[in-house]
């Protein structure tokens, strides 16, 4: 009996690429293609106040931050689209305008759609730990609640779940107060 052999040959960053567009997102994991679906309104609505809460912080502090569609390459079979990334000040110079980002951010954030949970708990968040993405967030709409995920030893602890009046308490963000229940609509 021969060895097994993979039937479907890996799709990389480059082959992604060169596909024409047709409007959807896609994620590598391990050279794997998944079709991202289209996030419903409470989603988004939660994405865009993170983002102008991260903008003014980055206007204060320095850094760089983006929400998604807009790739993390990883590696040419690692690619993902996080819903907002964030660059400290001291790493925000790793991004080019102008090119794809292949670097790990300080912080990944996954605003959590029924569609995606699985993936955004599992096959994603173990990414961001391979990759060394230093603190990962989980925020879930319909609960109302902010999960602070920290890079330990090369596993994800969580070490704060936060709602209401709560406060973020970030390790990639000295002097942030994002109070948990600003950012829900």
């Amino acid at each position: 009996m021969g060895a097994v052999e993979r039937v479907q040959p890996r799709v990389s960053f480059a082959d992604l690429e060169r596909a024409p567009e047709d409007g959807r997102r896609y994620e590598l994991y391990d050279g794997e293609v998944y079709v991202v679906p289209a996030p419903m309104p409470r989603h988004q609505r939660v994405q865009i106040r993170v983002v102008e809460w991260l903008d003014d912080y980055v206007e204060s502090f320095g850094g760089f931050a983006v929400c998604a569609p807009i790739d993390i390459v990883f590696s040419e079979y690692d690619v993902v689209q996080p819903d907002v990334l964030f660059f400290g000040p001291a790493r925000a110079h790793l991004v080019d305008l102008d090119r794809a980002i292949r670097h790990a951010p300080d912080l990944c954030v996954e605003i959590l759609s029924p569609s995606t949970e699985t993936t955004d708990r599992g096959k994603k968040m173990q990414m961001f730990a391979r990759y060394g993405v230093p603190e990962y967030w989980i925020i879930d709409p319909v609960k109302q609640t902010i999960e602070v995920h920290r890079l330990e030893t090369g596993s994800y602890l969580l070490v704060q779940r936060v709602g209401g009046d709560d406060k973020v308490a970030s390790a990639v963000l000295p002097g942030a107060a994002l109070r948990a229940g600003s950012i829900f609509p």
